[in-house]
């Protein structure tokens, strides 16, 4: 066993002994296992924001995509900032509106605020495949960085059999509150470790940062410039607007939000994270610095360029150190994805259609759901896929659309009924999934629209076309007979209005 496999194991153990070690004096039911009872300070939501923002991409997406693509990748650094101006003031709505109501998942928000579990049962679908995508991301990129780091001696099938084990045990075990313990150590050397490779590349390989963006000027011009065609102007300006405000859209961000001992916590919160943006540019300058030193990886190879370019650099200790940080960075975001997922599906899908289950029997549901939900990850991630920046857009614009229905909730007079954020909800999905999924962009549809619009994001062209249909479906329903408005002021059918009072009395 070579010096860099030591580093590698040693910080996943840690990590899941951490993760553990969390549940020690806590009662884990389902209010402590997914939102932490409510109680968390600025510290632990900082670093659980931070934990699922900055993942294995930052490791190998964020300087894969600067080294393949170019100028496209500071969309990321972009709508980061925005993300967080939004989130300064939804984010304080959102936690007095589930703390009133006791709410642990994001689809209950949306159960609460249209009085309609069955619109619940849609956002936990549609949260349940876009963060399963996220989770194989994670996944994906764990099996990357160890068999990298480790030399090959730890192939990277077992990497991810065995990361999904360690995760999935301290998830079952101490939930939210083993992702915040671990991300507190995963956050730090997450921090140093990319700030160094940021500085010492360019420095070593160039004599500086100017130096080398001459050098990559003189050696491919333009290349940090957006082009006129593709990944251009209108694409980035589409993606930077669609992606922030898709950012809080995950499910898995409102659990740190559910978490927070008062909405103070969530304001200073918003004001620390423009400035954990940072970190990014330093990965993007390892991918940028590696252009001309390791030229001629294509595809879902750039994705590898940090790991190859510190292979190139430094002794296999420091590489193994690397690849330990780069562990953590997989597990604290699959923990939050594996807990979300499981709360979403015993809780929005299956006591829906099971009314008379208990809250403590939904807690224990959740719990073991965990295993199985690893299992499905862990295939699809095993079949393959595309690289790590196309899987992250394609779930983004994918759970982008549960925006429209959520920001009109927000509205103090909220014109948006049940069947409008379904409809919109529906059709913005089914939209993307298609052009996503079946390669097809609307300039090939529309081959004589302007070029402006042939290259618009897909899911921001989804968007709007969702947010056409809920206005037009709520403007249609507002009046309809049989509804029954609720203490908010909020629709449900008489069937919906049974399961929600059933639920009522089982807590």
């Amino acid at each position: 066993m070579n010096i860099a496999v030591f580093f590698i194991l040693f910080f996943f153990v840690v990590s899941v002994l951490l993760g553990i070690q969390a549940k020690k004096g806590k009662e884990m039911n389902l209010e402590q296992w997914s939102v932490g009872g409510r109680g968390m300070g600025t510290l632990f939501i900082f670093l659980l924001s931070a934990g699922e923002m900055y993942t294995t991409f930052t490791f190998l997406g964020a300087s894969g995509s600067a080294y393949r693509d170019g100028g496209s990748i500071f969309s990321i650094v972009t709508y980061g900032c925005l993300a967080t101006v939004i989130s300064y003031w939804a984010f304080p709505a959102i936690w007095r509106y589930a703390k009133k109501h006791q709410l642990v998942s994001q689809s209950d928000f949306f159960v609460k605020k249209y009085q309609s579990p069955y619109l619940g049962v849609l956002v936990a679908v549609i949260g349940v495949i876009a963060s399963t995508c996220y989770l194989v991301l994670q996944f994906k990129g764990l099996g990357y960085i160890v068999s990298a780091t480790s030399y090959g001696v730890i192939p990277s099938t077992a990497a991810i059999w065995v990361g999904a084990i360690g995760v999935t045990i301290f998830v079952m075990i101490s939930g939210i509150h083993g992702s915040a313990r671990t991300a507190i150590l995963k956050d730090f050397l997450i921090l140093g470790i990319i700030v160094f490779l940021g500085v010492y590349f360019p420095i070593h390989y160039y004599g500086g940062f100017q130096p080398m963006f001459e050098a990559i000027e003189n050696a491919k011009p333009n290349f940090s410039v957006l082009p006129e065609q593709g990944m251009n102007v209108s694409w980035y300006i589409s993606t930077v607007v669609l992606s922030s405000i898709g950012l809080y859209m995950w499910p898995h961000g409102f659990s740190p939000v559910f978490a927070a001992k008062s909405e103070n916590v969530l304001r200073k919160n918003a004001i620390l994270m423009p400035l954990y943006q940072l970190i990014l540019l330093f990965a993007f300058f390892v991918g940028f610095a590696a252009i001309l030193q390791t030229p001629g990886l294509k595809g879902s190879e750039a994705d590898l360029i940090l790991l190859k370019f510190s292979k190139q650099a430094f002794d296999p200790w420091f590489v193994g150190l690397i690849g330990g940080v780069g562990v953590l960075a997989a597990l604290v975001p699959s923990s939050l994805l594996l807990m979300t997922i499981s709360t979403l599906f015993s809780k929005n899908v299956y006591s829906v259609f099971a009314p008379s289950t208990t809250d403590k029997q939904i807690g224990k549901l959740a719990k073991y759901l965990v295993p199985f939900i690893s299992l499905v990850a862990v295939y699809l991630t095993l079949k393959g896929g595309n690289s790590l920046f196309s899987i992250a857009i394609i779930a983004y614009n994918f759970i982008t659309q549960l925006a429209p229905a959520f920001f009109a909730s927000l509205m103090r007079k909220n014109f948006v009924t049940k069947q409008g954020a379904f409809a919109g909800i529906i059709t913005g999905g089914v939209l993307v999934s298609i052009m996503d999924l079946g390669n097809m962009k609307i300039g090939q549809l529309f081959p004589y629209l302007p070029q402006v619009i042939k290259d618009l994001n897909d899911g921001i062209i989804a968007l709007f076309v969702n947010i056409i249909v809920l206005v037009i479906v709520s403007l249609m329903t507002k009046n309809m007979v049989n509804a029954y408005q609720d203490s908010d002021g909020l629709e449900t059918t008489t069937v919906e209005r049974k399961v929600l009072i059933q639920k009522e009395s089982n807590s």
